[in-house]
C-alpha cells in the first residue's frame, strides 16, 4: 500500500505574502519530491547577484529535505533553473559547495522565472523505509 505524506501543504508564500497552492514537498514510498525553491525568503527574494540567490534557493530546498526527515546525502536528483545561462558556472561552484562529496544526478536548464529572480531548484530525495 502507498502513503502519501504532504509536507508544507499552506505554508508556502510567494510575492506579497500570498499562500501558495502546492505542498512544499510530497512523499511516498521512501520517495519525497521537492517543489521548486527560489532565493525567497518571506515573500521577498533575497539578493541580486546568482551566488547568494544559489546559495539562498538550495538552503530553502535542503531544510525541506531536512523537515522531511531525509538528508542531501539522499538527493538522488536535482532540477535547476537559470535566468541566464551565463550564470551556469558561478551556479556550479555554489552547487558544488553543497554536494561536492554527494552529487546527485541533475538537469539545468535556461528558463525565464515566474519571479523576480535568477535561480530556481528542485529535487527528489529516497531513502529506504
Amino acid at each position: 500500500m502507498t502513503t502519501i505524506t504532504r509536507h508544507g501543504v499552506g505554508e508556502g508564500r510567494g510575492s506579497g505574502g500570498k499562500t501558495l497552492p502546492f505542498a512544499k514537498a510530497v512523499e511516498a514510498n521512501g520517495w519525497l519530491y521537492v517543489s521548486g525553491q527560489t532565493p525567497m525568503r518571506d515573500g521577498e527574494i533575497i539578493g541580486t547577484a546568482i551566488a547568494e540567490q544559489a546559495k539562498v534557493a538550495i538552503e530553502n530546498m535542503l531544510t525541506i529535505v531536512r523537515d522531511a526527515g531525509y538528508q542531501p546525502s539522499d538527493i538522488v536528483r536535482v532540477g535547476v533553473w537559470l535566468d541566464d545561462a551565463r550564470d551556469f558556472w558561478s551556479f556550479n561552484a555554489v552547487f558544488e559547495g553543497y554536494f561536492g562529496d554527494h552529487p546527485p544526478a541533475r538537469c539545468c536548464v535556461e528558463s525565464r522565472m515566474v519571479v523576480d529572480c535568477k535561480v530556481e531548484v528542485d529535487c527528489i530525495a529516497f531513502k529506504a523505509n
